[in-house]
């Protein structure tokens, strides 16, 4: 398992921070335009001025933190959210992209089997205060 949680990290770490930099940069030359339900979804992110910086902030960081080994059970359950969005945004309104979501959910989802003894404490149903 440590062998695959550390390409899981190495991996999920590169792609958050290549796709988070890019944002900012633009060094991937191709990027097509959705249309449709796909495309109002990206212009209603974009539209809000603040949610994409945000979420590529984020990206950029948790990408940083995975590959450099500093808090990534931490980083894991942040990109969770990111990752299950990705999946769900290909799987439903571009299809055609199906597997960068499945390429981000399952390292996701290994990280959170390799590190669940960290997460322990976020599971308790009554926390004694």
């Amino acid at each position: 398992m440590r062998i695959t949680a550390l390409i899981s990290r190495i991996l999920l770490g590169f792609l958050y921070l290549v796709f988070g930099l890019d944002y900012f940069l633009h060094f991937i030359p191709y990027q097509p335009l959705h249309t449709g339900a796909a495309g109002a979804f990206i212009a209603g992110l974009k539209g809000t001025g603040y949610f994409y910086p945000m979420q590529k902030v984020i990206q950029i960081t948790c990408g940083l933190s995975l590959l450099f080994n500093r808090y990534p059970a931490f980083s894991a359950v942040v990109l969770f959210p990111i990752s299950l969005n990705v999946l769900l945004f290909h799987t439903f309104l571009v299809p055609s992209g199906w597997l960068m979501g499945v390429t981000l959910v399952v390292p996701n989802l290994l990280l959170g089997y390799a590190y669940r003894k960290y997460y322990a404490g976020m599971f308790t149903a009554q926390p004694v205060a």
